[in-house]
């Protein structure tokens, strides 16, 4: 009998298991059938600017949602992988909150995918940044997990400390859209030590989830400030009325 491999030993002792429910699956860093099933990837027609999946079909104009109609937004294009709700916000959650690093490898397949539509030629991809005190607490930047395994499968650059928060600010969670971006506004900066990364070149800003898109926004004026040609935005999941 032929002897078997590490991986194989490894296998029969820690088997793969789906990443929410934990019942049995086929392969690491993946979901059993009934989680597939519950949960609510994008796809189809989505807004041009935040990636929130929209009714209809996706005929190739630039289609737009209530909120990004609304609001201008300083970046060109953005994508989501998920809708922030159900499975969706369980995984968001289990990342952000739960210390579940085996969700990233997940994760990250699908925001590469999502970023297919607006990757840009030596594109530099960055993540959101956490204030100091709070990277302390948490102990890790979910968002700067992301950038690197999503950077790592499009095998595109990655800048993880091109922006810096300013200064701590308080939960957004019961603000207003207006009283969020007026929270946020001149809170984040490039780091001037990697400014000569962006100048002149395209920034992908990636991010776990979007509500108002206040925190991106700061980020992406941020890089254009310090003369970054264009900014788009890829996101795990996206905060959607109604959901």
């Amino acid at each position: 009998m032929p002897p078997i491999s590490l991986q194989s030993a490894l296998q029969l002792v820690y088997p793969p298991r789906c990443s929410l429910c934990g019942d049995l699956v086929e392969s690491d860093f993946g979901l059993c059938g009934p989680c597939w099933r519950d949960t609510p990837l994008i796809s189809g027609l989505c807004c041009e600017k935040c990636g929130a999946s929209l009714p209809g079909e996706d005929t190739g104009h630039a289609d737009l949602c209530d909120d990004c109609l609304k609001i201008a937004r300083p970046w060109a294009k953005g994508r989501a992988a998920l809708i922030y709700k159900d499975n969706g916000r369980r995984l968001v959650l289990a990342l952000k909150h739960g210390d579940r690093h085996d969700i990233v490898p997940l994760a990250a397949n699908w925001m590469a995918q999502a970023a297919q539509k607006i990757l840009r030629p030596n594109a530099v991809i960055a993540p959101v940044p956490l204030h100091w005190t709070r990277l302390v607490a948490r102990r890790f930047n979910q968002s700067a997990l992301l950038a690197n395994a999503v950077a790592e499968s499009l095998g595109r650059a990655v800048c993880p400390d091109l922006l810096q928060r300013r200064r701590k600010t308080p939960t957004l969670k019961d603000m207003t859209y207006y009283q969020r971006f007026s929270t946020l506004d001149g809170t984040i900066a490039v780091n001037a030590r990697r400014r000569h990364r962006i100048v002149n070149r395209s920034v992908l800003l990636v991010d776990d989830v979007m509500t108002s898109g206040a925190t991106l926004s700061a980020a992406a004026q941020a890089c254009l400030n310090s003369g970054a040609k264009e900014i788009d935005v890829l996101l795990l999941a996206r905060a959607q009325k109604g959901t």
